[in-house]
């Protein structure tokens, strides 16, 4: 998973990071508020980390940053040396999903992730399917079917439409995509993702006439998107094209 992690204690940072790239996670470390709200302003993650007590905007009001700016759907995990049960439940009612208390444990920790993770619907288990819609798609023997036929696909072709079935109604980025189904680091070029995204659309026919839209979103990423009847009546198709909207989750 594609984890973000907002801790200023240097040495709790590090250790985190230690545990989370142990346990086959990739962990992008913030030690500043401002900085993690920048950084979530332009790209995505599958679970978030936060502590409470930050130099200069507290975790809380991170949190409400969070949920108020288009992701509400993404897990949030709180950390903190607060163990009073009126901190505990004003931390869940203002959009944590769950809590830990300092000092962190690691077998904890990656059970309370993992348990999010998997609740949120983003967990890769090569066991268990994804289905969505006319589309079903075979984790173990990496088949994609479309109303029962069999798509043929490249291994990076099927890894990308994994993930953003799994992610579908969710703005992704190209980094994110990047490190997930290339295992590479954002800062490498993007055209790759660009290029097996359009090739993608056309593989598995999802475009606004069939119900579905693949949008790139400028200077963000993809959202992979089930259409309703009225939309697909109306929305033209566009390969590449900016989506019309801000960014969202759901």
């Amino acid at each position: 998973m594609r984890i973000a992690l907002l801790e200023d204690d240097p040495s709790q940072s590090d250790l985190v990071r230690f545990w989370l790239a142990g346990a086959g996670h990739v962990c992008h470390a913030f030690d500043r508020s401002r900085e993690f709200m920048r950084a979530l302003a332009r790209d995505s993650f599958d679970l978030l980390v936060l502590d409470w007590e930050l130099p200069d905007v507290n975790g809380d009001a991170v949190l409400a940053w969070v949920r108020a700016n288009g992701h509400d759907s993404v897990p949030v995990l709180f950390t903190t040396a607060r163990d009073r049960e009126e901190d505990i439940v004003a931390a869940l009612r203002a959009g944590a999903d769950d809590y830990l208390i300092k000092p962190l444990r690691r077998h904890e920790l990656l059970a309370r992730i993992d348990a999010l993770v998997r609740r949120a619907g983003r967990a890769a288990s090569p066991g268990t399917g994804i289905k969505v819609a006319e589309f079903s798609i075979d984790l173990e023997r990496r088949v994609i079917t479309r109303n029962g036929a069999r798509i043929d696909l490249t291994q990076k072709d099927f890894d990308l439409a994994a993930f953003l079935f799994r992610n579908v109604g969710n703005l992704v980025s190209r980094g994110h995509i990047l490190e997930t189904v290339w295992g590479r680091s954002p800062d490498l070029n993007t055209r790759t993702v660009d290029t097996h995204v359009s090739r993608l659309r056309t593989k598995l026919g999802l475009l606004p006439e069939n119900g579905w839209r693949l949008s790139a979103i400028y200077q963000h990423g993809y959202r992979l998107e089930r259409l309703n009847a009225e939309e697909t009546a109306t929305t033209p198709a566009a390969d590449g094209a900016p989506a019309p909207r801000a960014p969202r989750n759901r």
